[in-house]
């Protein structure tokens, strides 16, 4: 009985094992299919690897930098270097003219070749970077003649962009902001044209090792619409090159960035011209004012002066000073003398009132002449130097008898000597009637004065506009 439950035993063992071992190859077949249908399966589950994140070559490698001295230009001694330049104007932000300076915002882009930095490409897609190159490869040292400030933005980071092609093509652009000399001529002030230039230069390399030039004419400048200026017109923008010469160095390509500006004249008519206008026109009241009123008159002539002497201060203080006469201090020095010459006038209505009167109170006192027996009425009408109701109030004095002989030769001997003195007299007072008669110089100044300015204003706005 032992023996045969011990064979039942071992027979049972086998078969389980033979069991189990059927079941193991049966789910590693399972898994191998399972396997293969992954890799033999549908696209959708297979994973897309990042190129990206597994290429092989830093971009330093890949341009090659460490492998050339990028501190000597493209074909070294070899031709000029061919640089294109093309500039966007983003913005004319100021211009001032007791600095005489402009200030400007562009876009300043570069194009040449360098087959030092060229790489291969299965797409021929370009690479970009920043400014974090500029220190490792050649660029053109393009500088701006005559400035006086310029800065690169560096605001979140420098705005400097790179960008290489496969064939070796170098795209450089960075925006820079320049402030810039302009000579300005303000002989026509403020009716003035102003022609301001922006010069770039090559600081190191002559026209033999760099040949700068607008890489599509004409075309290389644009400019956004909406630049304005609140004291200029913007006219024109244009280029143009030529050659620099310095004595030490030799010769160097020159790009200009030309552009015109025209003066907006209505701040001005509003700020100077208007006012000095009214100014002059202000002094012409004292000529309707009575002579007689001494602090009115002089009052009002003086606060013209000053009025005017104030705008003339007020203008040259905000202009350079420059050895040469405007275009506005024509007009305002012109006004300053008509205002002038009203307190002149007055000044000389008022000396010829007090003479005029002077010589009245004198005559009025003089002794009378012989009477050759004529009632004192006709003596004092004879000599013309009384009125008739001064010649009335003495007609009543009484005169000692005289005989008829002696009476008519002193009558022929007076009335001789009173018509030589009478003619004597009108002859002198006739060429100074109108010197004497101060209400006749200010009637003649209401009519001169006017006229006289509205003459000059029509000459003035005929030259200058």
């Amino acid at each position: 009985m032992s023996l045969l439950s011990f064979t039942m035993n071992a027979a049972f063992l086998l078969l389980c094992v033979s069991l189990c071992g059927q079941c193991g190859k049966m789910k590693l077949g399972v898994r191998r299919t399972s396997v293969q249908h992954h890799h033999h399966g549908t696209p959708l589950f297979k994973k897309v690897l990042d190129e990206t994140k597994t290429h092989p070559l830093k971009s330093d490698h890949l341009l090659r930098v460490d492998d050339h001295d990028f501190t000597m230009r493209p074909a070294f001694a070899g031709p000029a270097v061919p640089v294109g330049v093309d500039v966007q104007v983003e913005s004319l932000d100021s211009i001032s003219e007791v600095d005489m300076d402009f200030t400007m915002t562009l876009y300043l882009r570069h194009y040449w070749k360098d087959e030092r930095l060229s790489f291969p490409s299965k797409t021929n897609k370009s690479m970009t970077f920043d400014g974090r190159l500029v220190k490792k490869i050649w660029v053109p040292d393009v500088f701006f003649v005559h400035s006086k400030r310029s800065f690169i933005h560096d605001t979140t980071t420098e705005n400097i962009m790179i960008r290489v092609y496969p064939d070796g093509h170098v795209l450089y652009s960075l925006r820079v902001t320049v402030t810039s000399a302009c000579n300005m001529d303000f002989s026509r002030f403020p009716l003035d044209t102003q022609t301001c230039t922006l010069e770039l230069e090559s600081y190191a390399y002559t026209d033999e090792d760099l040949m700068l030039y607008w890489k599509s004419g004409d075309e290389s400048l644009s400019t956004d619409d909406k630049i304005s200026l609140s004291q200029f017109l913007i006219q024109k923008f244009h280029t143009t090159s030529r050659l620099a010469f310095y004595s030490s160095t030799g010769w160097y390509n020159r790009l200009y960035i030309n552009f015109t500006l025209r003066r907006h004249i209505f701040f001005f008519l509003l700020q100077t011209y208007f006012p000095a206008t009214l100014m002059v026109m202000l002094s012409w009241v004292s000529f309707w004012i009575d002579r007689r009123a001494v602090p009115a008159r002089v009052s009002l002539g003086i606060t013209t002066v000053l009025t005017m002497s104030t705008i003339i201060t007020g203008v040259n203080a905000s202009m350079p000073r420059v050895s040469y006469i405007k275009a506005v201090d024509i007009y305002l020095w012109v006004s300053f003398v008509f205002v002038f010459l009203s307190v002149l006038e007055y000044a000389a209505v008022n000396y010829l009132t007090t003479v005029h009167d002077g010589k009245d109170r004198k005559l009025r006192e003089k002794p009378l002449p012989c009477t050759c027996d004529i009632s004192h009425t006709r003596t004092m009408l004879l000599d013309d130097a009384y009125s008739k109701s001064d010649a009335n109030g003495l007609a009543g004095y009484t005169q000692a008898p005289v005989s008829s002989e002696d009476k008519q030769e002193h009558m022929v001997v007076c009335l001789s000597l009173a018509n030589e003195a009478t003619a004597a007299k009108k002859k002198t007072l006739r060429g100074f009637r109108i010197i004497q008669n101060t209400h006749a110089i200010d009637a003649y100044s209401r009519m001169i004065f006017p006229g006289a300015f509205i003459f000059f204003n029509l000459i003035y706005w005929s030259v200058y506009c």
